[in-house]
């Protein structure tokens, strides 16, 4: 064998050897750290957190040093105390995308499976409650396009780096098999139809539901005694849109929905002067 060759090979397994230990040391430092800091906004000792994820003070104790790392169940009781991705509890060595709609993602963004815990391979308005939203590119792309025209992109451009870009991402690659058969879209059909029944005046008819998480659209609408309210949880998703008036005075309508109620509201530009016309128990 050349002689060279081997020296070559054992060259590269030590350099690889030492970027493992280092790399494990890096995760070891930014973990500890991340512990420490959020147990402490938490205000908890290391007994009440060890508590909490079913361990003993003194493993606490090793993670806030450096000397270990959370197993990987412990990790998840402590993303799910602490309302943060494990991504993030590790110093976020990898840069979390949508695997639907290409999204960077940051943990107020990420979705979470119905037990609570984060899916980090989707956004809020990809995956919500266990349910993929998007089953059709060409509905996500419309989305997203309206959201990106003015912010460095032209329409023409952000519709054409999406359809460039959408196919690559994984489930837009395996979407067929993660298809529910129709259930979610025939859920989103039957509440435009629930909508389109109430015959709300000037309210153009719905054709369309997006995911919409609700710290974007939680409005305070004020009430005949004078306080204000808001009506919806910030960390859920709902299904919703905004209809511009038949009127054409430049008020909308926001209508949003779940499985639990029907929400119709109307508003002027930038939510000015938001009204709550509706609020119906399904």
């Amino acid at each position: 064998m050349n002689m060279m060759l081997v020296k070559s090979n054992r060259q590269l397994l030590d350099f690889v050897g030492r970027y493992v230990i280092i790399a494990s040391e890096v995760i070891n430092m930014e973990t500890k750290s991340i512990i420490l800091e959020l147990r402490n906004k938490h205000e908890m000792s290391q007994d009440e957190l060890a508590e909490k994820v079913f361990v003993t003070r003194q493993a606490v104790s090793r993670w806030e040093n450096g000397d270990t790392v959370p197993n990987t169940e412990t990790l998840k009781l402590l993303s799910q105390l602490f309302d943060v991705s494990i991504n993030t509890l590790l110093g976020s060595p990898r840069k979390l995308v949508c695997q639907c709609c290409g999204m960077p993602l940051e943990d107020a963004m990420i979705s979470k499976e119905t037990d609570g815990s984060f899916n980090e391979s989707y956004c809020k308005w990809c995956y919500a409650d266990g349910n993929y939203t998007y089953h059709d590119m060409d509905d996500l792309i419309n989305v997203c396009v309206k959201h990106m025209a003015g912010q460095g992109f032209t329409e023409e451009q952000a519709r054409e780096y999406m359809k460039d870009m959408l196919p690559n991402l994984s489930y837009w690659k395996d979407h067929k098999e993660l298809e529910d058969g129709g259930a979610f879209e025939k859920f989103k059909q039957q509440l435009i139809d629930e909508f389109n029944a109430l015959n709300i005046k000037n309210m153009p008819k719905v054709e369309k539901l997006n995911a919409l998480v609700g710290a974007y659209v939680n409005i305070a609408y004020p009430m005949p005694n004078g306080s204000v309210v808001k009506l919806l949880d910030d960390n859920a998703t709902y299904l919703g849109n905004q209809l511009e008036s038949e009127l054409g005075d430049g008020h909308c309508f926001g209508i949003l929905a779940n499985a639990d109620f029907l929400m119709v509201a109307s508003y002027g530009k930038d939510g000015a002067e938001p009204e709550l016309l509706l609020y119906k128990k399904r």
